[in-house]
């Protein structure tokens, strides 16, 4: 098969490997579709996997091919979508399905081997049958649809709400959808790449701020009745920002701080003034829920597109065969054009 190993920082190449076969409680998935993940510039080009060599590629859907043994013979020709991180499943955190804060957990695409490859082996315990009437490509961006919905559910959004949210990323938008799925009475999104506000405005979120352009504290505050936001999400990972939401949610609101930071965070004193003065609530946010109690938000996000309340496909841009996505990678890495969600796909 051909696949991607990244042999050292910015050392990234297509080679050809023997097509892996499913061991005990696995399956052998065809990758059908695969997200290159606004992290896996970094991790491709500055931060590195966890060892080398590494596939990366964690956002991902595929075929099930060959089963192991202790797996269904009948999930032969199944669709499935992957969660990609594999919990102990014995720690305290796993105890109360906590997965993401396993204390040792692994994680496909940054400690093992990732689906920038035509072939993967995968958990059963890891996978999500596709529901009928979804595509690969809507299954492979169900990882960061679950991660903005966590977000989302840890700000409690009541029907009518203002949702402030800062960074028009593939994240950004899904939370603005998701957001007026829930019922938000007002969704605003700012960011500073007129491009991206523009692309979200053809999704139908019409309320957008370019933030290098314009006064963004003000532009919320007049649409706001000067009160600011109910919630208000961080999602760019920018000190800009976080300190932009202090100043931009009302008098008990509540700020989710979900993005990647690139470098430090940094609060003004008057900024740290507006949390205490206006009795803000700050709640963090890491990647998503996969027990089944009280929901699995992958379940849930499968679920909310196959029914057609959540339409992803529009946010994909660019599909790039196998043999594109050292291409697309660097395309990424230098912006040398607008993109939104950029999918490996094979037939």
């Amino acid at each position: 098969m051909k696949a991607w190993p990244l042999y050292a920082i910015g050392d990234i190449r297509m080679e050809t490997r023997s097509k892996p076969h499913a061991g005990h409680g696995e399956v052998l998935l065809k990758v059908r579709a695969c997200g290159i993940c606004g992290s896996d510039i970094p991790r491709v080009y500055s931060k590195g996997t966890y060892s080398f060599p590494t596939i990366p590629g964690h956002e991902f859907s595929g075929e099930i091919i060959e089963v192991g043994e202790g797996c269904d013979e009948s999930l032969i020709g199944r669709g499935a979508a992957v969660f990609p991180l594999m919990p102990c499943r014995s720690c305290s955190a796993c105890e109360i399905g906590q997965f993401a804060l396993c204390e040792n957990y692994n994680y496909m695409g940054s400690r093992c081997d990732g689906a920038f490859a035509e072939y993967i082996t995968v958990p059963l315990w890891n996978l999500l049958l596709i529901p009928e009437g979804v595509s690969y490509e809507e299954a492979a961006m169900v990882e960061p649809a679950a991660v903005a919905l966590h977000a989302l559910r840890q700000a409690g959004i009541s029907i009518g709400d203002t949702v402030l949210i800062y960074g028009a990323g593939p994240i950004g938008m899904i939370l603005s959808l998701w957001a007026d799925i829930w019922g938000a009475g007002r969704i605003l999104l700012v960011d500073i790449d007129e491009e991206k506000l523009a692309f979200a405005r053809t999704l139908g979120i019409t309320h957008t701020c370019n933030a290098a352009t314009s006064d963004a504290v003000a532009w919320v505050l007049v649409r706001t009745d000067g009160k600011g936001a109910d919630v208000t999400i961080e999602g760019a990972g920018s000190s800009v920002s976080f300190e932009n939401a202090m100043h931009t949610t009302r008098p008990f609101g509540k700020v989710i701080l979900m993005g990647n930071p690139a470098g430090d965070m940094k609060l003004t004193q008057k900024g740290y003034w507006e949390i205490l003065r206006r009795n803000l609530t700050i709640i963090g946010t890491w990647n998503s829920y996969y027990a089944n109690l009280p929901v699995n938000e992958w379940q849930l996000v499968l679920s909310s597109i196959a029914s057609g309340k959540l339409r992803l496909a529009p946010l994909i841009t660019h599909r790039v065969p196998i043999e594109k996505i050292g291409d697309a990678l660097q395309m990424l890495r230098d912006r040398s054009e607008f993109s939104v969600k950029v999918m490996y796909v094979q037939n």
